[in-house]
């Protein structure tokens, strides 16, 4: 599947797909049609450029972002309110964006 997702083109990812399709199809046919139901959705990131699409099928910000929230609110248990709560992640956030700063080539 990566092949898939890291085509340059719609049209190399759809032969990408075709070939993952005719290794894996058998074996997985569940995803294959899964894919197949949602392509339209799952390849409407080739509309941006490829550092963009880069940033956008690659998850680790969003796991680094919850392992960032996790460690702050596994520490306590219970919470006097949601306001509390609320701006704990807040808190968390302001201070996790800090690290975000990722700088794009050619942008």
């Amino acid at each position: 599947m990566k092949k898939v997702y890291q085509a340059l083109t719609l049209e190399e990812a759809e032969a990408a797909f075709t070939s993952f399709k005719e290794k894996w199809g058998k074996k997985h046919p569940i995803i294959i049609r899964s894919w197949e139901t949602n392509w339209i959705e799952l390849t409407t990131y080739f509309g941006y450029p490829a550092e963009i699409r880069k940033m956008i099928y690659t998850t680790n910000i969003i796991e680094g972002y919850h392992r960032q929230l996790r460690k702050v609110t596994q520490t306590k248990t219970a919470y006097p309110s949601d306001d509390a709560l609320r701006k704990i992640i807040y808190l968390a956030t302001i201070d996790a964006s800090r690290k975000w700063t990722m700088p794009l080539r050619s942008w």
